[in-house]
């Protein structure tokens, strides 16, 4: 998932919870090709440094089930493996797919982890500056969809038609930043938040606070009628759209995100935040709301209790249109 989203720090605690005294940490990693930021409020540093150990541990596993840069990841040898033979799968990667299916069918293919070979080509045109030929396109899709991916439940099982490829780069960091979460409060720590660039999953507030203050950046912030800002609590957020991954071609802006429906790269300005109950959900979804008419796409957020999203479309000049689902935060200091 790209686009940027930024936590306001909250200063250390000072406060009394459960007897013990609770401190700010915050440590950074590299993972799935971008940073993963973890706040969390803990006793003591060496429960706060076996925390940090344990999820970025947790988000490390994920990414060698997901990658498709590394062809030893659990994904890519599924795709090797398959050709229309069923192959068990772990339980990480098999629940993914599922979500991915789900979405799949309720945004009538908008959505589609099986279009890798179109994104490839996309992401080589953003390298090299050429717009990849539609005959290439349908060469390398191959018609291929995501009602070619048969899922077993029963014997957690996943039947990929010969030649398929699947991309994860719009689900997995949501779902990694949910699994860290995880493993968190498995430790006895429940205040924690774990960012993804434009991927958030957050637990139980700071002490004293009412939630994780998260802002919204550019372009919501700068065209919204109030300050973008949120406090999150036990919820996701998710923020999509092309303001650092696109290439100009022939005067043309091509974002990054890719229609599965057409193969092609969307043209028009788009930011989308989702607000949904895990990151699994919120981190899709923002994606999928940018490819979809905003009518259909707040339609679709009906699907997925408690989502909401913020919508705002760049258009020719200064012309801008910004759209909230029903249930968005219309105060600058919600809290969902």
């Amino acid at each position: 998932m790209v686009g940027r989203l930024f936590v306001i720090a909250v200063v250390a605690a000072d406060l009394v919870f459960a007897a013990a005294a609770l401190e700010r940490f915050e440590a950074v990693e590299p993972h799935m090709g971008t940073l993963f930021r973890i706040e969390l409020y803990a006793p003591s540093r060496e429960q706060a440094a076996a925390a940090f150990q344990a999820a970025f541990a947790r988000i490390h596993e994920l990414d060698l089930v997901f990658s498709d840069y590394n062809p030893a990841s659990e994904a890519m040898r599924l795709c090797r493996d398959s050709q229309g033979r069923p192959v068990q799968v772990s339980a990480d990667l098999f629940f993914v797919l599922e979500a991915s299916k789900r979405l799949s069918e309720a945004s009538g293919g908008g959505f589609d982890v099986t279009a890798a070979p179109a994104i490839r080509l996309w992401r080589e045109a953003r390298r090299t500056g050429v717009l990849p030929t539609r005959e290439a396109l349908d060469k390398a899709q191959a018609s291929r969809s995501w009602r070619d991916v048969k899922l077993d439940g029963a014997g957690s099982t996943v039947t990929l038609e010969p030649g398929m490829l699947l991309d994860f780069g719009a689900i997995a960091k949501g779902y990694a930043a949910d699994a860290a979460l995880d493993v968190i409060r498995g430790l006895g720590i429940t205040s924690a938040l774990v960012a993804a660039s434009g991927d958030i999953s957050a637990g139980d507030p700071p002490p004293g606070k009412p939630g994780w203050r998260v802002g919204l950046e550019w372009p919501h912030s700068a065209y919204s009628d109030r300050p973008q800002v949120l406090w999150l609590q036990n919820a996701a957020v998710s923020t999509s759209g092309d303001s650092e991954q696109f290439v100009e071609i022939g005067g043309t802006r091509y974002s990054h995100i890719i229609d599965a429906r057409t193969l092609q790269a969307l043209t028009r300005r788009v930011t989308v935040s989702v607000i949904a109950r895990r990151g699994v959900d919120a981190d899709p979804l923002a994606t999928t709301l940018s490819i979809l008419d905003p009518q259909a796409g707040m339609a679709l957020l009906e699907r997925y209790p408690g989502s909401a999203a913020l919508i705002t479309v760049l258009e020719s000049g200064k012309s801008t249109r910004v759209m909230r689902s029903a249930n968005w935060p219309m105060d600058a200091e919600g809290v969902r």
